[in-house]
Order: structure tokens, then C-alpha cells, then sequence
């Protein structure tokens, strides 16, 4: 009896587990490392206002992303309060999010609004997006929803 409870508890852990894993990486844009923003420093979009790389010397996880940072300081910061600097739209191009879209992006470009941190494809994207940033933030605020848990590849 205690061996087919065992095996009953092993196979609902897995279950779980699975189901877990069926959302894992929709929800945040990450490399095959599970790396988000491309490599790029979260607090240095707001303390520096740049891009700056990040090294795996100093990391910290949050939504199942790992963020990379440049220096112990940044890490600590980000690791306090991460939901003030983690990206908007799980790091997904926020252009992109206005029309229901997922697209990959290359740290570059960014913009904090209003204490936000949105990052765009490309700098040529964050030109188009820039022209009237409320509006895009508004109508991804809208779209966000509906495609936060979908493969990209489906959008």
C-alpha cells in the first residue's frame, strides 16, 4: 500500500512539474540560457540610462529568467526590489506587444518610462515606438494580457 501511494505522489509531482514546464519561457524573453535582456544589466537601464552587459559572475533569478549584472551592487539592488526593475512585457519588444506580438530583442534599445523599464527589437524599432509612447504603452497594456502565455511563434 505504501509503495502504489508512493508511486501516486511521484506521478502527481510530475504532473505538476510538467504543467509548470508547459508555460516555461512564454512569459519572459530569454536566450537558450534562460538569460534576459540580452545579457544587459537591469539597474544600469535606470542608473547609468545605457546599456550595459552584464556578466555571469553576477546574476540573480526572478519569473524563471536569469538576469546578469555588472557588478555585485547591481545584483543586490535588483535582487531587493526586482519587480522595479525587471522589464516590461516580460522583456519581449514592447513595439511588438502593441500589436500582439513577441519578438526577440537586443538589449540596445530601451527606454524607461514613468519608472518602467520597455525594450524594443532593435534601435530602428525603438524610433517607431518613441513616436508616440503612450499610445504604444497603452495599447500593449491591452495585448500584454492575451499573449503573455502564448509562443511566440503563434502570434
Amino acid at each position: 500500500m505504501k509503495k502504489l501511494f508512493n508511486l501516486k505522489t511521484l506521478f502527481a509531482v510530475a504532473a505538476i512539474s510538467m504543467s509548470s514546464f508547459s508555460f516555461a519561457g512564454f512569459d519572459t524573453e530569454t536566450d537558450k540560457n534562460s538569460v534576459i535582456l540580452a545579457g544587459h544589466d537591469a539597474v544600469a537601464y535606470f542608473s547609468e540610462n545605457k546599456a550595459v552587459l552584464g556578466s555571469a559572475q553576477y546574476t540573480a533569478v526572478y519569473n524563471d529568467a536569469i538576469y546578469r549584472f555588472s557588478s555585485a551592487e547591481n545584483r543586490d539592488v535588483f535582487a531587493a526590489t526586482p519587480t522595479k526593475y525587471a522589464p516590461a512585457y516580460g522583456g519581449f519588444c514592447a513595439y511588438g506587444a502593441t500589436f500582439g506580438k513577441k519578438f526577440e530583442i537586443d538589449g540596445k534599445a530601451f527606454e524607461v518610462v514613468d519608472g518602467v523599464l520597455y525594450v524594443n527589437k532593435n534601435l530602428s524599432v525603438k524610433e517607431a515606438w518613441s513616436e508616440s509612447i503612450p499610445k504604444h504603452i497603452s495599447q500593449a497594456n491591452d495585448e500584454w494580457p492575451v499573449i503573455e502565455f502564448k509562443d511566440g511563434s503563434t502570434l
